[in-house]
């Protein structure tokens, strides 16, 4: 089995499709924004972007820890990348106990993602 899909929840779908593509730089695959939702390719899977209708009970799926992390090479530097764009972190990098380093960041709907670097194996 293999992972093929992620789904992030969100509010404003052209916000959150600017944000992913022209900020966090993911390639857009399908831009389905009129219908409500955007797919990106995240390297191994794709990253959909899903609107939620304001008053869906579904609504307390957006701006959560989504357990996502986007392996990067140089956490320290994108980390400062994004931080210039004014991508807000509520985690700067920090080495983690299994050797990785880590930094949190929020998409315009507070979703939390994560930039991570990974020792090689």
């Amino acid at each position: 089995m293999k992972l093929n899909t992620a789904r992030v929840f969100v509010r404003d779908i052209a916000r959150s499709r600017a944000f992913y593509e022209h900020t966090l730089g993911l390639r857009l695959k399908n831009d389905g924004s009129a219908r409500g939702f955007c797919v990106f390719d995240a390297g191994t899977c794709e990253l959909v972007l899903e609107a939620v209708p304001v008053d869906a009970p579904a609504q307390a799926l957006v701006g959560r820890v989504t357990g996502l992390a986007f392996n990067v090479a140089n956490v320290h530097l994108t980390y400062q990348q994004l931080k210039a764009k004014g991508v807000e972190f509520s985690a700067a990098p920090q080495l983690q106990f299994w050797g990785g380093t880590l930094a949190t960041l929020r998409d315009p709907d507070g979703n939390e993602l994560q930039i991570a670097h990974r020792p090689p194996a």
